[in-house]
């Protein structure tokens, strides 16, 4: 049995580094078109946006000096090569897949449109979308949360390396504890950080739930796909 017939999944870029400092590990590579496959295996209907943190961060730039808007353009070009990247090695494992981009480039990627990702997808295809909004200002968990409303996904899922949302940080706080489910009003007055703001709202407002969840454990993307309780479900 599938709850979900059609998925948002936003994985970081930091998640594709693994144990590395910079970059793509090829071994995450393959563990992430594994888990995939997975569900596209069961007929699940998969869009993809990846950040691009692994390489190159437009915040971060800003921080040391560099233009905001270009350091933010770049940030989308990094979103672009992490895309390819897992467009390859899921053509590997003899995935189909699509390439769309905010930021159309026209040899590697088509623009984004509603209407072309919901044809591919349709047709069964992973789509991959890239580019962020192709706008500077907003990142890519603002550009995951307006896909997903566009595509008209049952559910956004976010992959992370903890599995689920807690009251404080468990990396830091050993007492922390995990949320089964919490609503869009209690992160909001709780201050519990899951994403930003914009996207935060986008979801809210679109009634658009959210699963937070450890995506490097092998099987959670199947288990949630197939209705079981793992990570942390937001709802309105």
């Amino acid at each position: 049995m599938i709850k979900y017939k059609r998925i948002l999944l936003k994985l970081s870029g930091e998640s594709l580094m693994g144990n590395q400092q910079y970059g793509i590990d090829p071994l995450m590579l393959q563990k992430y078109a594994l888990e995939i496959k997975s569900i596209v295996d069961e007929g699940v209907q998969v869009a993809i946006v990846i950040g691009g943190g692994n390489i190159y961060r437009g915040l971060q730039g800003a921080a040391k000096g560099m233009d905001r808007v270009q350091g933010d353009y770049m940030g989308m070009l990094a979103t672009v090569i992490n895309s390819m990247a897992l467009q390859g090695e899921l053509k590997k494992n003899k995935i189909k897949t699509t390439l769309l981009s905010g930021i159309p480039i026209e040899s590697i990627c088509k623009a984004m449109s509603r209407s072309k990702a919901i044809e591919n997808l349709e047709k069964g295809n992973v789509v991959i979308i890239s580019g962020g909004t192709g706008n500077p200002f907003f990142t890519t968990d603002t550009a995951s949360a307006l896909r997903a409303v566009e595509i008209q996904a049952d559910v956004m899922l976010k992959g992370t390396r903890v599995d689920g949302i807690y009251t404080a940080d468990p990396e830091k706080d050993p007492t922390a504890i995990r949320y089964e489910t919490v609503t869009f009003d209690e992160v909001y007055e709780k201050g519990l950080n899951i994403m930003d703001l914009t996207a935060f709202t986008l979801c809210k407002e679109n009634k658009l739930s959210v699963i937070v969840f450890d995506m490097n454990k092998e099987g959670n993307l199947k288990k949630i796909v197939s209705g079981e309780n793992v990570g942390t479900l937001v709802t309105v």
